[in-house]
């Protein structure tokens, strides 16, 4: 039995793809631009899991 994968796990491994693009790369706009998408994906991952856990409670 395959198990989906949900989207929070999607974001936060095109994250982490993403950084370590990032670190292969040298200083400068490029590697700024993927640093700030892995950021953004990061970011809507524990968005997404924040408001579907039951409670609602806020981020620690």
């Amino acid at each position: 039995m395959i198990k989906k994968k949900t989207t929070e796990q999607k974001w936060h491994e095109q994250s982490e793809a993403a950084k370590e693009e990032a670190a292969k790369l040298p200083y400068g706009k490029l590697k700024n631009q993927l640093l700030q998408k892995a950021r953004q994906l990061r970011t809507a991952s524990q968005i997404s899991h924040w408001l579907s856990s039951p409670g609602l409670r806020p981020p620690m």
